[in-house]
């Protein structure tokens, strides 16, 4: 029963990822909004997981960092709705940015700004 609600779980993620991406592409970026939500949809499949509101902070895995890596995330950022972050947890996704080796500080991603913070 809980590997079904986890299943059930990671798709919702990925269709309130896909809704809110489609919904908020213009016809004037359209080719750009093509190429972010493929790189949303390969994030949301390899790492949705490690960005869900319920559970503790958890290392991503090598293949969510390679998307990570691949992707183009300051797009894939300005696709994230309030919808969206109904299900996830932006400070993992600040979590699996950084672990990955690609920090967004001083960007915003869905409705927070990631802080540069200076020890």
């Amino acid at each position: 029963m809980a590997v079904l609600n986890l299943i059930i779980i990671n798709y919702i993620v990925l269709a309130v990822f896909a809704i809110s991406a489609i919904s908020s592409i213009s016809r004037d970026n359209l080719v750009l909004g093509q190429a972010c939500q493929a790189d949303l949809n390969r994030l949301a499949s390899q790492c949705a997981s490690f960005v869900r509101k319920q559970g503790p902070v958890v290392d991503p895995s090598q293949a969510c960092c390679g998307v990570v890596k691949s992707v183009d995330v300051p797009c894939v950022c300005k696709l994230i709705t309030k919808e969206a972050e109904r299900f996830i947890d932006l400070g993992k996704v600040a979590h699996v940015l950084d672990f990955c080796g690609k920090p967004l500080h001083g960007m915003k991603c869905g409705t927070i700004f990631l802080k540069v913070i200076i020890p």
